[in-house]
């Protein structure tokens, strides 16, 4: 039987709540299971990944092949990290040194992705403004174009009543 890691659909219409589950590969995606390793809700920001760390290594170990979304949610919680440490054979205390300073780089990078978001939505709120500004120019400037042609019309207007009526003169 070939074991597979993935994701289990549950909740409401619209509104997904995965369960992490090893099962049966022929079995289908919402059926028959063996285990719930963790839940992951992708609705929640930032997204809400809970994942039993110590059975999920379990069934890794026992051959268990990953999803592609079920190995980026293990990739993001640590575990291939810890479990790549641990074949290699690191004791204990140097595999979580490794671990937290992982957590620190991680921490630091997103840290970083926000300040880069924050600086974005700053400069774009900066830009409609002077690009109003700009545009209540332009129409100003063309509605007093069009006053001015007003008159133009009207006096051309007036000036053809007086020349095509013959009678006046």
């Amino acid at each position: 039987m070939a074991v597979r890691l993935r994701l289990r659909r549950m909740g409401k219409k619209k509104q997904p709540i995965y369960k992490l589950v090893a099962a049966d590969s022929r079995s289908p995606r919402d059926g028959k299971f063996l285990e719930d390793v963790g839940l992951y809700n992708p609705l929640t920001k930032p997204h809400t990944i809970k994942i039993k760390e110590d059975r999920a290594l379990y069934w890794l170990d026992k051959g268990a092949q990953p999803s592609d979304t079920v190995k980026s949610l293990l990739r993001q919680k640590g575990i291939t990290l810890k479990r790549e440490l641990l074949r290699k054979g690191l004791p204990e205390d140097k595999i979580q040194a490794e671990l937290d300073n992982w957590a620190k780089m991680r921490e630091a990078k997103l840290i970083s992705k926000l300040s880069k978001k924050k600086s974005k939505k700053s400069k774009s709120e900066e830009k409609p403004e002077a690009e109003g500004e700009l545009k209540n120019e332009v129409v100003s400037v063309e509605k007093t174009g069009k006053e001015d042609n007003i008159e133009k019309g009207a006096a051309e207007v007036k000036g053809a009543a007086s020349d095509g009526n013959p009678e006046e003169n």
